[in-house]
């Protein structure tokens, strides 16, 4: 599902050079789960949007879904991000003015999906999360687990083939955040890979498979383990 080989990415803080990716090479199959854990939290975010094709051109290669998007230019980086990718955020990135029905039908709308299968995949997907009775409610009516689980529905009403959430559980109560990550390993069920990134250990070693980077620039994975 994505492959990285000898991929860089630096970034300029202040006067000095952080390297981010140091000649990375990665490979995460179709329906694999895999977290991805390291102390610093602005790298965290960083890495994952290179890898989400969220970023502009990088050094290496880089396979996402059979196709390479080394190189695309902004508005074919947007369609692999919409129909490829299911961002989940730790702030949720709700749109305020909406709706949860109309926050989860907005990426089918930037789709040009016709609006009798946008509103029934919405219903689908409120029903399957829990949510129908919140439909109508606009985010800063909704908890923070119901926020989380408008933002999962979102990101997967495209139905696509890798879900990246980043910090999912970071602004959830703890029970809060393990019904919210069970949500999230449902998708395995579909075929989804799932790539978390979380600075909580217990987190990563739920995923099958745990690869672990101080975000130093060194090589990635510093380290493996098999559950």
């Amino acid at each position: 599902m994505i492959e990285l080989q000898k991929v860089c990415r630096t970034f300029t803080v202040g006067d000095q050079q952080v390297a981010a990716l140091r000649d990375v090479d990665l490979r995460i199959d179709a329906g694999e789960y895999i977290s991805i854990m390291g102390p610093s939290a602005p790298a965290s975010p960083r890495c994952s949007t290179c890898w989400a094709c969220s970023t502009g051109p990088v050094p290496g290669t880089y396979l996402l879904d059979g196709g390479d998007v080394t190189a695309l230019n902004d508005e074919q980086q947007a369609r692999v991000r919409r129909e490829k990718v299911g961002f989940v955020f730790q702030a949720f990135h709700l749109v305020p003015r909406l709706t949860a029905a109309q926050n989860v039908e907005l990426p089918m709308i930037l789709a040009g999906i016709p609006s009798e299968e946008r509103k029934s995949r919405v219903r689908v997907l409120m029903q399957n999360y829990g949510l129908s009775d919140r439909a109508d409610h606009k985010p800063d009516q909704l908890s923070g687990g119901q926020r989380q689980r408008v933002a999962i529905a979102r990101a997967t009403v495209m139905n696509p083939p890798c879900c990246w959430p980043d910090e999912p559980t970071g602004n959830l109560d703890r029970n809060t955040g393990w019904e919210v990550l069970k949500l999230l390993e449902g998708l395995l069920e579909q075929g989804i890979s799932l790539v978390v990134v979380t600075h909580d250990a217990e987190i990563a070693a739920r995923a099958r498979t745990a690869r672990y980077t101080c975000w130093t620039g060194a090589s990635f994975p510093t380290n493996e383990s098999k559950k």
